[in-house]
C-alpha cells in the first residue's frame, strides 16, 4: 500500500495496524479507545460498516473522523462538518542548531501536567492517556511543564507529529520548533517519514512548519459523530 493511500484514511491504518491495540473494534469499523482520544473510522462505505461506526458512537460524547474524501451519510449519527484540516507531509526538513534550553523526555509522571498544558493551549483532542500514544519531549521552568511535542497516529512507515504547544506565557522564545525538529528527527532515525495535521485556518502555523520543512499534501476533511 502507498503511502498516499495510508495518508488518505490515516485513522483506518494507524488502528488497524500499529496502533491496533489502542482500538475498540466491531465488524466493519473501529474507534480509538476513550481515554486516548475521540477518532474513529469505518472500514469503507458500504451499509454494515456504517452501521458498525454507528454503534460505536456513545450515547454522550462523540467521535471523530478524518479522511481525504467526503463521507456518507450514517444512519442514526449526525455529522457535524469541521473547519478543513491540511495534512503535511515531512520533505527536507530543515536543520536547527542545537536548543540553548534543556529538553527532557516525559513519561506518565509527567501526565497530569501534560493534560492541563493541553487543555489550555488546545493543540488537539487530548486525553488521560493520549501521551500514550508516542513519544514526548517537553521543556520545563521552575519544574513545570510549558511546552511539549510528541506522537499520535502511527501508520507503517509514517509517524504524525502533534499536541506541539506552548504556555502563553512563554511563546515566541523558539520552544516549537526546537521540540518538533527533536521529535522528527527520532522519527526519522527509526526509518520512518513525519507528517502532521493542522488547521486550515491557522496560517501561522503552518507557515512554522513549511519553513521547518514540511508540505501540504492535500486538504482533509473532519467531521465530528454524535448520536442523533
Amino acid at each position: 500500500m502507498g503511502q498516499d493511500e495510508l495518508l488518505d484514511r490515516p485513522i483506518w491504518h494507524a488502528f488497524t495496524t500499529r496502533q491496533a491495540a489502542l482500538a475498540e473494534r466491531a465488524e466493519g469499523a473501529l474507534r480509538l479507545r476513550g481515554e486516548y482520544g475521540i477518532f474513529a473510522s469505518a472500514a469503507g462505505t458500504a451499509p454494515d460498516s456504517l452501521a458498525a461506526l454507528a454503534a460505536l458512537v456513545p450515547a454522550e460524547g462523540e467521535l471523530a473522523v478524518i479522511q481525504a474524501e467526503d463521507h456518507p451519510p450514517i444512519p442514526g449519527v449526525v455529522m457535524t462538518p469541521q473547519p478543513g484540516i491540511c495534512q503535511m507531509v515531512a520533505g527536507e526538513l530543515r536543520p536547527l542548531p542545537p536548543p540553548d534550553f534543556e529538553v527532557v523526555d516525559l513519561d506518565d509522571g509527567d501526565a497530569p501536567e501534560m493534560l492541563e498544558l493541553a487543555t489550555l493551549t488546545r493543540p488537539g483532542p487530548f486525553f488521560s492517556r493520549t501521551h500514550q500514544l508516542g513519544d514526548f519531549v517537553g521543556i520545563k521552568e521552575g519544574g513545570r511543564l510549558i511546552a511539549m511535542a510528541g506522537e499520535r497516529m502511527r501508520l507503517p512507515g509514517l509517524t504524525e507529529v502533534s499536541a506541539v504547544c506552548t504556555h502563553p506565557d512563554h511563546r515566541g522564545k523558539g520552544y516549537a520548533a526546537a521540540l518538533m525538529g527533536i521529535v522528527a528527527d527520532r522519527i526519522l532515525a527509526r526509518g520512518e517519514t513525519p507528517f502532521l495535521h493542522v488547521y486550515g485556518h491557522n496560517t501561522g502555523a503552518i507557515a512554522l512548519y513549511e519553513h521547518l520543512g514540511y508540505r501540504t499534501r492535500r486538504q482533509m476533511r473532519m467531521w465530528l459523530l454524535s448520536r442523533a
